[in-house]
């Protein structure tokens, strides 16, 4: 599960470690730079309810072997692109193809596993899919330096092919899948999930949650290549290493979700971002990258206490409400790329902070009054 996380993600956020170089090489504005991270994004949170009622209808590891495939081709096509526009195509392309294994793989562990199994598995796919966006901007930053972003795109959809025929080989069939092709059950299932309080919470919650993380990501790698600190696409790939806290703290936070439930652990889990967003104000670059290593691990705690939160309390249509709660979550991001571009084009990394900070809030109103205390049934 940690593995399949990881390919899911190697390429979602890669592009945010050559940011800087993209708007060198193609005369390109902030927004524009912003955008061809979100445009991934934008197709992942298309796609995401309409690739899971799909799969409930298909089957689960079919469905995440070909997304893999399919993935490695837009990824090549990458090291093509004339301009900041194909770039971006090409980028969305990606992100059509994500659901397939994001979502599928959610409701997989769902169907195959039960009580405290979910939670543990689901952190370590949560893991996986962090060090999968640590690896993909890593990557990308040194092999630019040692090959150019074209070649290096070229490596990155080697791996992704490589990780498609794991997958294919390492993956066990699904033994609890029932398949439901009737697509007038699947708008009914769609219809109760938009009005249930579980769902809805979580996809508002994982809304803001990738909204702070895109926002913060991408646009911080500008201000960090800019003076003061002027680094480099290596420099810049090394600052994702603090995304590495994820793997770690991920898989702990199941303690915390066993003990305090999913409401409390969110607030506390949104308030530590916060404070790591703020600490990304501190002058000293080692300031810089301790407020991201605070910043980002309470993102993780948090994205790893909604998706349990609604595994353990959505029985049915399970990948379909997966697939809405990605569209919440990946649309934040995308409002995060657009509205962070816009922001830090008027007035650099100082009032992109306050526009991270005016949606955290959100989020914690969010945990407050949205989220059913779930203690016992977490346990």
């Amino acid at each position: 599960m940690g593995l399949i996380g990881m390919f899911a993600f190697l390429q979602v956020y890669s592009v945010q470690a050559i940011l800087p170089v993209l708007i060198t090489d193609f005369a390109a504005t902030e927004v524009q730079a912003g955008m061809v991270v979100g445009a991934t994004v934008l197709a992942i949170a298309i796609m995401s309810p309409f690739l899971g009622m799909l799969s409930d209808a298909v089957g689960r590891k079919v469905f995440i072997v070909g997304a893999l495939l399919f993935l490695a081709i837009p990824t090549a096509l990458i090291a093509q692109s004339p301009s900041i526009g194909w770039m971006g195509v090409w980028r969305f392309l990606q992100g059509l193809s994500v659901p397939g294994i994001t979502v599928v793989t959610i409701a997989y562990i769902g169907e195959e596993f039960e009580g405290r199994a979910v939670t543990e598995l689901m952190s370590f796919y949560v893991s996986g899919s962090v060090l999968g966006g640590f690896m993909g901007r890593f990557l990308l930053g040194h092999l630019h330096e040692l090959i150019g972003w074209r070649a290096g795109y070229y490596v990155m959809a080697a791996m992704t092919l490589l990780g498609a025929l794991w997958v294919t080989k390492m993956l066990p069939a699904s033994r609890q899948f029932v398949a439901n092709p009737n697509f007038r059950s699947a708008i009914q299932t769609l219809g109760s999930h938009l009005v249930n309080r579980y769902v809805v919470t979580a996809c508002l919650l994982g809304a803001c949650v990738l909204f702070s993380l895109v926002g913060c990501f991408t646009f911080i790698n500008l201000h960090l290549a800019d003076t003061p600190y002027e680094l480099s696409t290596g420099a810049l790939a090394n600052i994702f290493a603090v995304y590495l806290l994820g793997v770690i703290i991920t898989p702990l936070s199941t303690t915390l979700l066993r003990r305090f439930g999913s409401a409390r652990t969110v607030r506390v889990a949104v308030v530590v971002s916060m404070l790591g967003v703020l600490l990304t104000l501190v002058a000293p670059l080692w300031g810089v990258v301790i407020g991201l290593a605070v910043m980002s691990s309470g993102v993780f705690i948090t994205q790893s206490a909604t998706i349990s939160y609604i595994a353990v309390n959505v029985k049915k249509g399970r990948s379909l409400a997966s697939g809405l709660y990605y569209m919440g979550y990946y649309a934040g991001g995308t409002l995060g790329a657009w509205l962070g571009g816009i922001t830090y084009a008027r007035g650099q990394w100082s009032l992109t902070v306050w526009l991270l900070l005016f949606v955290q809030v959100l989020a914690l109103l969010i945990a407050s009054f949205g989220m059913i205390k779930t203690k016992s049934k977490a346990a």
